[in-house]
């Protein structure tokens, strides 16, 4: 079975895992060009609890937070590589541009975002801690973006069309 799953049944599954005394993690993010900060990320984000669960940004909430060029990778793809991963337990898509009602209605235990985000701009992380959860920051590799690796692929392409 794989681990893409609709927010209803992503809920039931969830349900059964709380039973359990399972601890819910949550992310959400684009993911797309998957790369080893993504991949560090996501195993100090699993780390955090029981399971992990991610909220994928689908290709049209993509569009909204990054422009008509993106993503460069389309959802069910990004999905793919996701489930590929050990560390992801649960993957759903989102439309929205930010994830608040999913982490509305998943209400998950822990909330992980990047350092690269204070805590007072991180999204749900108010509403997570309200119900009693723990919002955690985790360290980013450095020097590696998707952004970042779009912008070497331009310059290089630029460069090699101006002969350099």
């Amino acid at each position: 079975m794989g681990k893409l799953f609709k927010l209803d049944e992503l809920l039931a599954a969830l349900a059964s895992r709380r039973r359990d005394h399972h601890q819910v993690v949550f992310t959400n993010g684009c993911f797309d060009l998957m790369h080893a900060g993504h991949v560090s990320y996501l195993t100090a984000a699993r780390q955090q609890g029981d399971l992990l669960v991610i909220g994928l940004n689908s290709d049209q909430s993509v569009r909204a937070i990054k422009g008509a060029t993106r993503p460069i990778v389309a959802q069910d793809m990004r999905a793919k590589v996701l489930e590929a991963l050990e560390c992801v337990d649960f993957i759903t898509c989102f439309d929205e541009p930010d994830p608040l009602p999913l982490i509305l209605a998943i209400q998950p235990d822990i909330l992980v975002k990047g350092a690269d985000w204070e805590e007072d701009r991180i999204i749900g992380a108010r509403e997570v801690k309200a119900a009693g959860g723990r919002v955690i920051r985790v360290p980013l590799l450095p020097g590696i973006s998707t952004s970042e690796i779009i912008r070497r692929i331009l310059e290089s392409r630029s460069a090699r069309q101006n002969g350099l």
